[in-house]
């Protein structure tokens, strides 16, 4: 619901005649780089798919990359229409077509997303030395960190209350919900048990490397944007991949990220509304589309095999 929130707000506060600008400027764009951005996005996926194996061998899983691959975008596809839906409906997936345990393959997802946060932290790092001063502005007057450290203190206390209780509790539903977390924290430690730690980490930087071309090609379909610094772009794709995780799949919130920081940096509102419209728009219908048709055929996998 805020995704739709955000996105009627994105587009009312345009006049009609900047909503027809960006719509032409949009059906307009390049389609060349287009699918750029798209081969950019099937490496990305097929390397992720393809890392992940690396995460499961440790527990003796060794599942088909192809279906690793329909698990990796069926989640994205999820993530479309309910944030954050898509690391459980993936694991679901890999359970229904190569019988790994759910809370086994979920526990890799997320010591995956740890190695994630670690580069993009690192990108960001990069970005901020590349654009110090406008960067760390732009955060100062787009967040209050107050409310930030509050929640996290609450969650903090909660959480060390919820592990006594898990831990000392003899409770047969308590004990149940121990043993599922420690089969996720036995998926977690997969990381640390690898066996190709360099593959591993040649395709995190793979991944990330695939995202930021996916991200800078698009650039050049706004003609506005063709002067941009890799610093910008860097700064730009940051607050991007941030503004991703807020809601699902970015909707509304990633295109108004978009104009927000390339206005910043000097360049036309139009311009960032345009690139934060077409990067949005065409990844998410690359996402349905191909994910869409991953669902179907983890769905259609999974029904022979219980026949």
């Amino acid at each position: 619901m805020l995704g739709v929130f955000l996105m009627w707000w994105w587009l009312s506060k345009m006049s009609s005649q900047d909503r027809i600008e960006l719509w032409n400027n949009i059906i307009n764009a390049n389609p060349k780089w287009i699918l750029f951005s798209f081969l950019f996005s099937i490496l990305s996926h097929l390397s992720r798919a393809y890392r992940w194996k690396f995460m499961l061998e440790p527990m003796g899983y060794k599942p088909k990359l192809g279906n690793s691959l329909a698990a990796v975008m069926t989640g994205y596809f999820a993530n479309t229409f309910v944030l954050r839906s898509g690391e459980l409906l993936r694991a679901v997936a890999l359970q229904k077509t190569d019988d790994i345990p759910f809370e086994k393959s979920f526990g890799t997802i997320v010591s995956e997303r740890i190695a994630d946060l670690v580069l993009l932290l690192l990108i960001m790092i990069t970005a901020i030395s590349l654009q110090s001063t406008a960067l760390i502005t732009y955060f100062k007057e787009s967040a209050n960190p107050i409310p930030s450290i509050i929640s996290l203190v609450i969650l903090l206390s909660l959480g060390v209350i919820g592990l006594r209780i898990l831990k000392n509790s003899t409770h047969p539903f308590v004990i149940k919900i121990r043993t599922f977390g420690l089969g996720i924290l036995d998926g977690v430690k997969s990381i640390f048990k690898m066996k190709h730690n360099a593959a591993f980490i040649f395709h995190t930087l793979f991944i990330w490397t695939m995202y930021i071309s996916m991200f800078w090609i698009v650039t050049l379909c706004v003609p506005g944007l063709k002067g941009a610094s890799f610093g910008v772009i860097l700064a730009a794709f940051v607050i991007g991949a941030f503004s991703m995780s807020a809601t699902n799949a970015g909707m509304g919130l990633y295109p108004i990220a978009m104009a927000a920081v390339f206005t910043f940096f000097g360049f036309e509102a139009a311009d960032g509304n345009t690139f934060g419209g077409i990067i949005w728009g065409t990844q998410t219908i690359f996402n349905i589309i191909l994910g869409g048709i991953c669902a179907i055929y983890t769905l259609v996998l999974s029904q022979r095999k219980k026949n």
